[in-house]
């Protein structure tokens, strides 16, 4: 891919221009595509596409390039062409620096499927699912089942059931079965925040309102068929859901918001995903292509204050604008003081102020989201990883002792939480003195447990029926 090429109409996201670019792995990519044309062994360019993207923590990205890696040996004969517009498409998406669209790109996972089950015919490789490459490397809070009366819970199933038949089988009636499944779920939510009805409601509106439920979409029917299998999981008295069907739920709701942002109307299912340690990006102007002027006049107007050239600074393998990184230093100097005047919460009396908890969590986030628009990967996924630790210990904090019997928000260890900020703050004065972040993925290990594995160090209790 060179610059100028022409975007393949399947990327709607927009690009970001001010991200960091992965000089090594575009070049490598590139090697890979004329070597590929010529028929070429393309092993040695692919790993150092896939070593430059992990280093860089675009984790997402990596695990295609280990794809296109590991299907290269099988890419003849019929299945020539198919690989070819994979790599081809990942080259695109990777000069388009948007971290997010790399993670939850519909196109990307349309092919690394392909990738997957061709080098799978040749091994042992298991059958990947999209929220595999949108979730990569994150961690994912446990959700729960609240216990309704047998007999309430009975009426619910049966009424999903019958809603669920109009929606299968794309009856004209679809939509206001819809409204009677979205109904169903909101009645079996209970208080716990991380009741997995809510995450469950939540993504039903989403796929309604990207018109996924309507028009029948493969992926919309088979989430409301596992809503069904859900429910038989609580008739049996299952109180955690399968940590499958959450993660593919969250992958599902997140994923326009990752592609397109957030709108002020979507401010509920934008705290929804903030509780499950997900952030979006905040639209600017009211349209897509009202949005895509406004980044062009905001880059065009930055070019003619650099006199067409801005200037860059290297991070490791990251190539950085250097006017996007100082606007970073300054986010990142605001939400570490931030997060550093709430160390305090982790330990002594302050320990249950859930208003606190919040703010540390939401500068985690907006930090978070800082350095995933600047491509610092490392970065942002720990300090998503941190909000959703705070997030977690706010919300256990609100619930009143009396109920804590019925609900299972747990709070991660204050120790695991310390912990990662001083890495997190660690990182961000490499970043500021000019060195590439080091990898997280040893504290990031040691906070997704604190977050995955209950009450204060205790196991998420296994669940029946997981799926």
């Amino acid at each position: 891919m060179t610059p100028g090429s022409a975007v393949p109409a399947s990327f709607e996201a927009l690009p970001n221009p001010r991200g960091a670019a992965v000089r090594a792995a575009e070049t490598a990519l590139d090697d890979a595509q004329r070597g590929f044309g010529a028929h070429a062994d393309i092993a040695a360019p692919l790993m150092h596409a896939a070593a430059a993207l992990r280093q860089a923590g675009w984790h997402a990205a990596q695990r295609f390039a280990d794809a296109l890696l590991l299907a290269s040996p099988f890419a003849g004969g019929d299945f020539a062409r198919r690989f070819g517009v994979a790599l081809y498409d990942f080259s695109v998406a990777v000069e388009r620096r948007n971290l997010r669209e790399l993670s939850c790109s519909t196109t990307l996972f349309d092919h690394y499927r392909t990738l997957s089950a061709q080098f799978a015919q040749h091994t042992h490789a298991f059958e990947v699912a999209y929220e595999d490459l949108a979730l990569a490397h994150r961690p994912i809070p446990p959700a729960t089942l609240r216990t309704v009366p047998a007999q309430r819970l009975a009426l619910l199933r049966a009424s999903y059931e019958a809603a669920l038949l109009y929606v299968l089988r794309g009856h004209p009636a679809a939509e206001s079965a819809l409204d009677e499944i979205e109904a169903c779920m909101v009645e079996l939510a209970g208080p716990d925040p991380y009741d997995v009805w809510r995450l469950a409601a939540g993504c039903s509106r989403a796929l309604r309102a990207a018109s996924r439920a309507s028009s029948g979409a493969a992926d919309a029917k088979r989430f409301y068929a596992r809503c069904n299998l859900l429910l038989a999981d609580q008739a049996r008295g299952v109180v955690m859901a399968p940590r499958s069907f959450v993660r593919a739920t969250l992958a599902m709701l997140w994923r326009d918001y990752a592609l397109y942002g957030a709108a002020a109307e979507d401010a509920d299912q934008v705290a929804l995903l903030n509780d499950y340690g997900l952030t979006v990006d905040w639209h600017v102007a009211g349209t897509q292509a009202s949005e895509a002027l406004w980044e062009a006049g905001a880059a065009e107007a930055e070019r003619q204050a650099t006199g067409g050239a801005a200037p860059t600074r290297e991070l490791g393998v990251l190539s950085v604008n250097a006017h996007a990184y100082e606007d970073f230093l300054q986010t990142a100097d605001a939400s570490i003081d931030a997060l550093s005047q709430h160390a305090g919460l982790v330990s002594g009396a302050a320990q249950h102020d859930t208003a606190a908890a919040l703010l540390a969590s939401d500068a985690a986030y907006r930090l978070g989201a800082a350095a995933c628009a600047l491509g610092l990967g490392h970065v942002a996924l720990l300090s998503d990883a941190l909000g959703l630790a705070w997030r977690r210990r706010a919300h256990a904090d609100a619930v009143a002792p009396e109920a804590h019997s019925r609900t299972l928000i747990d709070a991660p260890d204050g120790a695991s939480v310390g912990r990662a900020a001083e890495a997190l703050r660690a990182m961000l004065l490499r970043v500021a003195a000019g060195v590439a972040p080091p990898d997280s993925q040893q504290v990031l290990a040691a906070l997704t447990q604190a977050i995955e594995r209950g009450r204060e160090g205790v196991p998420v209790p296994a669940t029946r029926g997981a799926r």
